[in-house]
């Protein structure tokens, strides 16, 4: 049988035979998956569907806790992944970038020993302008003798993570998924409902002459980014001795997907403007389980100074900067934050 004829859940099974996932992992991986069937309707139905521009009553936005205006989309979508998961009795809690705190399983329902954290619409700026956006998620195993988890029980390693993914709602809807054995990833076949496996054994390149960043915030980033970026723009005649072309997005998901396609390095680094706050990006939500997906793949994933799934997470919304993809580029990147801070001490 060809990966073709393989259906997400075919997929589950063989890795629950093979001892690499429970029942109950598995049914948690199932039910996200049905619930980005579900966001993937409304977000192709787009205004057809009244779900584009923010939430919010009297024009005003609906403030997350982010600090960022949730959209219409952001709050249907985080709706949905909290029903879907709400009732199955494979988790004891779960935990939202668009919500303050994490929940525990209402008491009418059974728990089940895992902790899920999801960013229910990455990218959700995009929306209005059709470009793609996603859902990202990360499973934990809820901490033993715990029944009512709290946010302290979430506060886990990215090395922790059993499982993780993202569906990729663009063109095509597309899940791509971890259990600990290899990055894969399925696609929806819309005519069926089922998401059908199209890579087994994602690969990304070590090398790569691609590279993403928001270069708008050039002038605010420390001096190892502004060196390492430089030198990139010198091109072949620079210190790295080939060309390099810039991709950017502006949605993580459809950054790293590119890049766990055909490789290239996603950064986000510190800058003056988000100092403050330890980074852009949420590392629960978005940076450990991509970086779980990336190291899966072959990559890297570092904050520049130590690698991401090392990271000890001090809140549920902790931010930190990135660097993931093509392992020699990312160790490049970190090799010239290596050099700064040994001449700064």
């Amino acid at each position: 049988m060809t990966s073709s004829n393989i259906s997400l859940t075919q997929f589950l099974i063989e890795e629950q035979r093979a001892g690499r996932v429970n029942p109950q992992l598995r049914l948690l991986i199932e039910v996200v998956s049905r619930a980005c069937k579900r966001i993937s309707i409304a977000v192709g139905k787009g205004a057809l569907g009244g779900v584009l521009g923010d939430a919010g009553e009297g024009g005003q936005a609906n403030i997350n806790v982010q600090g960022e205006a949730q959209k219409k989309l952001d709050v249907l979508s985080n709706e949905i992944l909290l029903e879907a998961n709400a009732w199955g009795g494979h988790l004891a809690g779960l935990a939202s970038e668009e919500m303050d705190t994490s929940q525990p399983i209402p008491d009418k329902y059974p728990r089940g020993n895992y902790l899920l954290l999801f960013d229910p619409l990455d990218g959700s700026s995009n929306i209005d302008v059709n470009v793609s956006v996603g859902t990202i998620f990360s499973v934990l195993r809820c901490p033993e003798g715990v029944t009512s988890p709290t946010d302290a029980d979430f506060l886990q390693p990215g090395t922790a993570q059993v499982a993780a993914g993202y569906c990729v709602y663009g063109p095509q809807t597309t899940l791509v998924l971890t259990v600990g054995h290899g990055t894969h990833a399925f696609t929806l076949d819309r005519e069926a409902g089922s998401f059908v496996l199209t890579t087994r054994g994602m690969t990304i390149p070590q090398e790569t002459r691609e590279f993403a960043v928001n270069m708008s915030n050039q002038r605010f980033w420390e001096a190892p980014m502004q060196a390492y970026i430089g030198d990139l723009l010198k091109g072949s005649e620079g210190p790295r001795g080939k060309d390099f072309n810039m991709r950017w997005i502006a949605s993580m998901v459809a950054d790293v997907h590119r890049i766990l396609t055909r490789g290239g390095l996603f950064s986000y680094p510190l800058d003056s403007k988000c100092a403050a706050k330890g980074g852009k990006l949420r590392l629960m939500y978005e940076a450990n389980p991509m970086s779980f997906l990336v190291e899966q793949a072959g990559g890297a994933a570092s904050t520049g100074r130590m690698r991401m799934l090392e990271v000890t997470p001090s809140g549920l919304h902790m931010r930190v900067p990135v660097f993931m993809g093509s392992k020699a580029e990312v160790d490049a990147a970190v090799g010239y934050h290596q050099a700064h801070d040994a001449q700064a001490h």
